[in-house]
This record gives structure tokens, sequence and C-alpha cells, in this order.
């Protein structure tokens, strides 16, 4: 049961300025200061909100993306619970992909492992094990972060809060697969890390187990968070189950390569 102190009109327009920032490359302001008393079912119908207004510019759905998996980033928002947000076709890049310098605001990235579904996922009540039956093959990956709301306020350094992530598709912007997939039956997720570096610099290391014990565990409940809103995951659809490092900030001039040892790697260029 969604419990929303936002009114209809407040969330399409909060969804337009969104919509707005991003296209213009111009940061907004905290949707939380405006707001004080919004809810993450508001930050929730917001982004929605937004994604149906991608759609109707022709955009499609590829998948999911779950963010704050890890206790570091849920410490450092004072949260409890992961966030999630929606991948459309136009954020896929291919693995080595240039980044044109226009397309993104504050690019930053994380590496994480990525799951094709074979059959629709529907909560409640999803297990890992659930999860494991219905995985197709697993990736390595890399999530480009952008922020279309200011990540601190400069009138009062007020920083954004998680439901300002969330509004902002939980900060997502793009992702990198891997051309290399693999059976996840065939592997323990939680060992399978990255080394990963920018232009030849190692910046951040992490292991799958950083997410929340096991990748999967994140799509479970990403699967029980969606049925709440009678939503599922969808056979054939893309999701990125979480990092397991710190963001990396990617400012232009930025080659950024995922080193995932016997899983290849993955990697990209940021003009």
């Amino acid at each position: 049961m969604q419990k929303l102190t936002l009114t209809r009109e407040q969330i399409d327009a909060a969804a337009c300025t969104l919509h707005e920032a991003e296209k213009s490359r111009t940061q907004t302001g905290l949707l939380s200061r405006s707001y004080p008393q919004m809810t993450l079912d508001d930050a929730y119908a917001i982004q929605a909100a937004w994604v149906k207004q991608k759609k109707a510019s022709g955009r499609k759905v590829i998948g999911w993306k779950i963010g704050l998996t890890s206790k570091a980033m849920q410490y450092a928002l004072n949260i409890d619970t992961p966030d999630s947000g929606v991948l459309l076709d136009d954020m896929a890049f291919d693995d080595g992909a240039l980044i044109p310098a226009t397309r993104f605001i504050q690019p930053r990235i994380e590496a994480e492992i990525a799951f094709l579904m074979k059959a629709p996922l529907r909560g409640p009540n999803v297990t890992v094990q659930d999860v494991m039956r219905v995985t197709e093959a697993i990736a390595p990956a890399l999530e480009i972060l952008d922020t279309r709301i200011v990540r601190r306020d400069p009138q009062t350094q007020q920083l954004r809060t998680i439901v300002d992530t969330v509004s902002d598709n939980a900060a997502n912007a793009g992702i990198v697969l891997s051309s290399q997939w693999y059976r996840p039956e065939t592997l323990d997720m939680r060992w399978m890390g990255a080394i990963v570096s920018r232009n030849a610099c190692v910046e951040e290391t992490g292991l799958g187990a950083a997410v929340l014990n096991h990748p999967a565990r994140g799509i479970a409940w990403l699967a029980n968070r969606l049925s709440n809103y009678d939503e599922s995951i969808e056979a054939g659809q893309i999701v990125l189950s979480g990092s397991f490092i710190r963001p990396i900030e990617a400012p232009h001039g930025s080659t950024i390569v995922a080193d995932f040892g016997t899983y290849g790697s993955v990697s990209c260029f940021f003009e």
C-alpha cells in the first residue's frame, strides 16, 4: 500500500523537472528540500512518472538496477534498505564504448554483476534459490551513475537523501556489459570480484559478497518490492544486482577498466 504525501500534480511536476535536467545537463535542486514531507513511496512515484515520460518518447525498458546494497552505502545515507531504478534501451553501451562528453552531467562508475533472466520473477516471498532458478546467465558489468539532482544544496549545504536518489531513477544513467556471460551455477558469485582502475590507477576493489552477502539476494529483494506495485521482473530483462565498490568519479578523459580476473574485463572511455 503506497503512502503518498505528494499530489499527482507535484509528482508529475517533479518528473518533468528531472526530465528537463537530464536533457539540458543542468542539475535541479533537492526534492527533499522542496518537499520535506516526501516518503519513499513518493520518490518511487516520481521515478515511475519520469520513466513513463521516457517510454512515451520511444524508450523501451530493458531491465532494472539495484543500488545501496552494501552496508557502507546504507550507513552513509542512514537507511537500512536497498533502492532500485529502471534500465532503458538508450542506457546500454557496448564493452569498450566511447562515452560522448555531452551525454552525462557528473558521471561515476560502479562495478556490478548483471543477471539475464530466462523466466519471470514475481514476488512476494522470492528467495535466492528462486532467483538462481530463473537466471539464464550472469556477466561482469559497469553501471554509469549520474546526478540530475545536486548532491549538496549550495545554500543550506543539505546533502541529497534517499528520496532524492530514488526519484532520480536511483541515480542510474547507463550500463556497460561484458560480452562474456556465464552460467550462474558454475561459479560462486560471492567470490566474483573486480579490480577497478581509472587511467591505469587502481581506485577500488571488491567482491560480490558485499552485495547483501550474495548478489542474487538483491534480485530477490527487487522482485519482492515490485510485487507491492503489481510489477515483476520479466523474462529477457537484465538486472544489475548492486555495486560491490564505492562510486568512482569519471571526469572527461577517464578510461575505466574493471578487471574481473578469470571472468574477463569490462571497460569504457569518457571523452
